[in-house]
């Protein structure tokens, strides 16, 4: 049997997928709209030496392995591409087939793959896996995000919807949960580009401060700030959320920052929360989370070496106990799953329409990551293998919780 037609069998697949192989080997359909190309040795080596999706990631990242047409239409058909999850039988066959000598040849780690060093979730390791992600370059996330710059699961009021419309209506959506009116003050923790700060400023008079650990965001968004018209009410600071002194608050918002807390910070970080709210303050916690409370924290080898070094995702029920145990009632709740997938397939477009820009800015195997993070993350979302959880928590005053009898959002 041919190196195609073994790779075709090792990696499943639904028979839509064609494969071909450096030894000039073919298997699946001849015109197929997805196409696995095993372009060298390497590939193989890669596959092999690291289990699922790192493995996959290396060979890809690297162009040892191409997908010719859709990246996410291609994880859909196929399962993960890991040598050491075969069965045995099939295993030996494909090292025979490509020769244990190029197999064992060493493979090179890519450059873009990172492994932080310190204590894990302390401040200065925090700056650097927040530094690796978002200090990529403002102008490739322009490119990627759209006009918004709203790196966050949009919310579609309908299925066409555009992106910019969504985003917007997302920040509202906050802004709604919360109740905010002229005059209030609000903290937005992980703030990214400044989308919710300017969103509650420009909208609705509040006073907002947000806060971000990446330079890149806060200066970005700081000139959006003065350009907006909006620095008596708006700013941002570059800024770790434990270091913020201000206090009373009426609000504060937290739209995908619980992520990269981790699983053993998250009772401080909401005792935190609670300490800077006035009585009466609400808090939404918007994050992405595992779709139940059973999984391991920790993410897999290609989000945390390529995307989101020291990423930990919860369940939402933690999510949940956490909120009440740390001086939170819990007032509403809800999952916006469908919602991410749909905001992937646009920053999936985007990053397409832009490829050759992306190329240029950030460079192939960068841009190669991104290309993989954002439809595997897609797929993810519309598989069910991870969730995006609105949690909306009020502070009491007393035994008052200053809430309407009914939800004022629809």
């Amino acid at each position: 049997m041919r190196l195609a037609e073994v790779f075709q069998r090792a990696v499943g697949g639904d028979g839509s997928v064609g494969f071909s192989a450096f030894d000039g080997s073919e298997a699946g359909p001849r015109d197929a709209a997805i196409r696995i190309e095993v372009r060298t040795p390497e590939a193989l080596s890669y596959l092999a030496s690291a289990p699922g999706e790192l493995g996959l990631a290396r060979a890809y990242v690297t162009g040892h392995l191409e997908i010719v047409g859709d990246v996410h239409g291609a994880l859909a058909h196929v399962s993960d591409m890991s040598l050491r999850d075969l069965p045995w039988g099939q295993r030996v066959e494909l090292l025979s087939t490509l020769g244990r000598t190029r197999l064992a040849t060493r493979v090179e780690v890519p450059a873009q793959e990172r492994r932080l060093r310190g204590l894990r979730h302390s401040k200065a390791r925090d700056r650097e896996a927040i530094a690796h992600h978002y200090d990529v370059s403002n102008t490739f996330y322009e490119w990627v995000l759209g006009p918004s710059m709203t790196y966050t699961c949009a919310v579609y009021p309908t299925a066409s919807s555009t992106l910019e419309e969504a985003q917007a209506a997302k920040h509202d959506l906050v802004a709604r949960k919360l109740g905010l009116r002229p005059g209030m003050r609000l903290l937005d923790v992980g703030c990214g580009w400044g989308g919710m700060v300017m969103h509650a400023a420009r909208e609705y008079g509040v006073r907002a401060l947000g806060v971000t650990l990446s330079r890149n965001q806060a200066e970005w968004a700081q000139k959006a700030i003065v350009e907006a018209g909006l620095s008596d009410l708006a700013e941002v600071r570059h800024l770790d959320y434990r270091d913020v002194r201000d206090n009373g608050f009426d609000a504060i918002s937290s739209i995908g920052l619980t992520e990269h807390i981790g699983k053993a910070k998250l009772p401080a970080y909401f005792r935190s929360l609670h300490r800077k709210l006035k009585p009466g303050g609400r808090l939404l916690n918007h994050c992405i989370t595992r779709a139940d409370n059973r999984q391991r924290a920790r993410t897999g080898g290609f989000i945390d070496r390529y995307v989101f070094p020291d990423g930990e995702l919860v369940g939402p029920g933690h999510i949940v106990s956490l909120v009440h145990d740390h001086g939170f009632e819990v007032r509403h709740e809800e999952n916006l799953r469908e919602h991410y997938a749909l905001t992937l397939a646009a920053w999936c477009r985007n990053l397409d329409d832009n490829w050759d820009d992306a190329v240029s800015e950030i460079g192939l195997a960068r841009a190669r990551v991104w290309r993989l993070y954002l439809a595997a993350s897609r797929l993810g979302f519309e598989r069910n293998d991870i969730q995006l959880h609105q949690v909306l928590g009020v502070k009491l005053d007393g035994v008052d919780a200053h809430f309407p009898l009914r939800p004022t959002w629809p």
